[in-house]
Parts: C-alpha cells; structure tokens; sequence
C-alpha cells in the first residue's frame, strides 16, 4: 500500500517536500504538548542543555542537539539545523532589562542563513498595567517591570530577523493554563486573592492550544505580526480562581485589601496583581484561522474533569 504523506492544510513558504524541518529552541511544557503530533508532519531537532532532557525527547521522536542559549559557540551547531524555528525559550530571570540568550540565538541565525520562517512566544506583560482596557497589538509598549522589559528586548532582537527577509511572527501569551495547570495548590493553601474593588482583569490561553497558535503561525502569519494570543475567557482575577475553586469543590480564596497583600503574597503574584487589561484576540482568529479546543475557561474546567484529549489539528 501507498503510504499517505500527511500535509498541513496550509503549507508555510520554504516548504521543502512530504516533510519539512523544524527546531525547537525551549522545548518545554508547550513545545511538548505538540510533539505527538508534530511529529508526524516535521523532522524536529530541539536545542537541549541535559543529557535528561534529550533522553526524554528522543523517546519522542526528536532529534536532539546539545546547546546552550548562554554559550554562543554552542549555538552554531544548531543555527544551520531548519528552515522554521520556534523560539519559546524565556529570558534569565535576572539581569536587567536585555535578554542576551535571545540576542545570542538571532546572531547565530543571522550567521547561518538558513532559517525562513521563526514564531517566537512573549508576553502580555509588554503592554504593562492597561488599567482594565482593551489592548490590541498596536498598543504601546509600556512595561512595569524588568521581567517584561527583557520580553520587549527580546522581541527587538528577533525583529532584527524579520529585516533580513525572515517571517517572524510574535505571539504575546497571557497567563499559560490547561487542565492539568490549574491553581489548585495554591487553593488548598487559602492563598488570598483581591477584593472587588481592587481586583484586575486578567487573561489566558490554554497551553496546548498556544502550541497550536504557534504551528499556525508559522504557516499563515503575515511577516512581522505579533498577536495576542488569549481565548475568551473575560473574567477578573479572584473571579476566575472562583471559578476553578467552585469546579473542584474547594473553598474560594479568601478576599483582601490591596494595601493588606504585600507580605501575604509573594512578589511575583502582587506583580500580576498590578496589572489589568483585557486581551483583543481578533487578529488571532482573523488571521491565524484557529479554533481553539478551549475557548475559555469553562471549557478548560470540563476537560480537566474529563480528562478526554482533544484530536490533532488539521
């Protein structure tokens, strides 16, 4: 029999046959929940730094180099890999306001030539604290902390890409959740949350839908777009915790004053709880054409308790 060579329905420029190539640089929780699939359509190398971590991958079907974001001479093993690249490596969490690792990837890329097509995952956080607005993409930048700032730095420099004739396209995430990344610890411990007149809006995009949004841009992103990549879900921070508490039978957090947080809560939670803004996805479902398995939250909620997985996409 015949085999039957799979091809997405949309197959991005550089295209090269029954299957292309693609690296994958911070092959972590979202990357992974695309390999099943993925797989099947790619040849995907993955930039690693553990003899762990390519154990692992292997297993998955991917090929594995041993690379360093904060060793340039090891990146130029990798630079020349594949065609598209997904970059969803974070920053170091401390250091200022650049992201160096980043900066170190484009100048390999940039050297070797090869690359045509790279979707890089960012924040929300470059929009800083909106005041519960609407934000789309033309939105000013206007970061409230380092963290953000290097995300922002990072952006620049995969631009820098995009100038030299490479389709980049920048998905800015929200907070990453899925039904097995639910705030259910932090419930059981009675962790506080806001009161009413102090809350914050806040967003998400379900991790394995994220993964998709990303294979969707590099096949449909116009170059150089960045899209907010969140579902609907339109709730207020201590609301959506209501929500999850309600959906596994715990006790919703209790509320408190804004001025009565710092101390009950650590720095990284009063920082989100400083920020507020409602996602504008339009241009995400315009013009990436996705579906998303989880449209909100509530949809996450039932696949939690369902524990049934969704079908590849196609």
């Amino acid at each position: 029999m015949k085999k039957t060579t799979y091809l997405p329905r949309s197959s991005p420029p550089g295209w090269c046959g029954a299957r292309s190539r693609l690296l994958i640089v911070g092959c972590g929780d979202v990357a992974r929940r695309a390999l099943p699939w993925l797989a099947r359509r790619v040849r995907v190398s993955a930039l690693v730094r553990n003899p762990q971590s390519a154990v692992e991958l292997r297993q998955l079907g991917v090929r594995c180099v041993r690379a360093d974001l904060d060793d340039a001479a090891s990146l130029r093993r990798v630079a020349a890999l594949a065609p598209w690249v997904w970059h969803f490596a974070p920053p170091p969490a401390g250091g200022g306001t650049r992201d160096p690792r980043t900066r170190r990837l484009v100048n390999a890329l940039l050297r070797a030539r090869r690359v045509r097509r790279l979707c890089y995952i960012s924040t929300s956080g470059v929009y800083g604290d909106c005041a519960g607005e609407r934000v789309t993409e033309t939105r000013r930048l206007r970061t409230g902390s380092a963290r953000a700032a290097r995300r922002v730095d990072a952006e620049a420099a995969v631009r820098r890409l995009a100038r030299r004739g490479v389709a980049v396209s920048i998905l800015r995430a929200p907070g990453i959740y899925g039904p097995d990344r639910l705030p259910l610890e932090r419930l059981r411990r009675g962790d506080p949350v806001l009161r009413a007149a102090d809350d914050v809006h806040t967003n998400h995009i379900d991790a394995a839908d994220l993964a998709r949004l990303a294979w969707r841009a590099l096949q449909r992103a116009r170059g150089g777009r960045c899209y907010n990549a969140a579902d609907d879900t339109r709730l207020k921070m201590a609301d959506y915790f209501d929500r999850v508490a309600d959906a596994f039978g715990l006790a919703r957090p209790p509320r408190i004053a804004r001025d009565d947080a710092p101390g009950r809560l650590s720095p990284m939670t009063l920082s989100f709880m400083g920020e507020s803004r409602v996602l504008d996805n339009r241009r995400m479902k315009r013009e990436l054409r996705v579906r998303l398995n989880c449209p909100d939250v509530d949809a996450v909620l039932a696949l939690a308790r369902s524990s049934t997985p969704f079908p590849d996409p196609a």
